[in-house]
């Protein structure tokens, strides 16, 4: 094992740009997927298991979709912690549940290696261009070993606490995304059952009290007939806001404003729109509003 070299376990929709960023970045880049052609795809050396990938390297990365899939990679037959080494640093980029991942910081721990959440945003447009910011948790020891591995791939890295803090941290901003995004959907549904301009209807919002992520960055283009295709889908959104949910409920904190996102999103995916981009909620609630389009006449 080397400090050039970076394993890589998940070529998704994320992992398979981060990986790619890494490789540009000059990191030898072993990776595994359960789509055994998603490595090669993404040019990188394919490792014949995920044992293989975790002796490949000293840092080993992981992009998953939730933590039933991390708990099953980490702690499964031939798992992560089945091969892992004292000092070894295994990153999870994984949208997950706080509480699993102190679970599993813990077992890490025990064998001496280091277990660090690191909540990614930007979304697939970032992860292409290596500008993700990223919500860091973990021992400090570690965190400082991946200042260069984080280089190629975020252009802001925020270390928010120990383990759990940055997955706690991400779950607490997917939120306020969810409903951000599904908010101003039915506001750009209900604008264009109105008969309003939608391009001067988000000209207001975005000089007013109601602006947001979605009425600057996703609704220009939606208007225009652009989704935005490749980031988190409906499907995904709703899983996010689940686990947020969780989270109020093991803090102890009500949690008073999920029901929307919950109805919106899972509106999407009972409608067709479950593994479209999130931004299809806006098709979902103009289905169900008389098939408004916001791009059409």
């Amino acid at each position: 094992m080397d400090s050039t070299t970076i394993g890589f376990i998940g070529l998704g929709n994320m992992g398979s740009r981060i990986a790619r960023c890494l490789r540009a970045g000059g990191f030898r880049v072993v990776g595994y997927d359960s789509n055994p052609e998603a490595a090669a795809k993404v040019g990188i050396e394919v490792g014949a298991s995920v044992a293989e990938v975790v002796r490949s390297a000293q840092i080993i990365l992981m992009s998953l979709p939730d933590s039933k899939v991390v708990e099953a990679v980490v702690e499964g037959d031939g798992g992560v912690l089945s091969s892992v080494e004292k000092g070894q640093v295994v990153v999870d980029l994984s949208t997950a549940s706080a509480s699993s991942t102190i679970r599993l910081a813990r077992l890490f721990d025990d064998r001496g290696a280091f277990y660090v959440d690191a909540g990614i945003s930007g979304g697939a447009a970032a992860a292409e261009k290596g500008t993700l910011t990223l919500m860091v948790g973990g021992a400090e020891e570690a965190i400082e070993r991946l200042t260069p591995v984080f280089k190629p791939i975020a252009s802001k890295v925020v270390v928010m606490g120990g383990a759990g803090a940055g997955h706690t941290t991400k779950l607490l901003n997917n939120f306020l995304n969810a409903v951000s995004l599904a908010a101003t959907a039915e506001v750009m549904v209900a604008g264009k059952k109105a008969g309003l301009d939608l391009h001067q209807l988000l000209d207001v919002l975005n000089a007013s009290s109601g602006v947001n992520f979605a009425t600057l960055n996703r609704f220009p283009k939606i208007v225009d007939g652009d989704y935005l295709e490749g980031g988190l889908t409906s499907r995904l959104m709703t899983k996010d806001v689940v686990l947020y949910a969780d989270l109020l409920h093991e803090l102890g904190v009500s949690s008073l404003n999920t029901a929307g996102p919950l109805a919106s999103f899972g509106l999407a995916t009972a409608l067709g729109y479950g593994d479209a981009i999130s931004n299809r909620v806006v098709d979902a609630i103009g289905d169900i509003s008389g098939g408004i389009r916001l791009n059409k006449a």
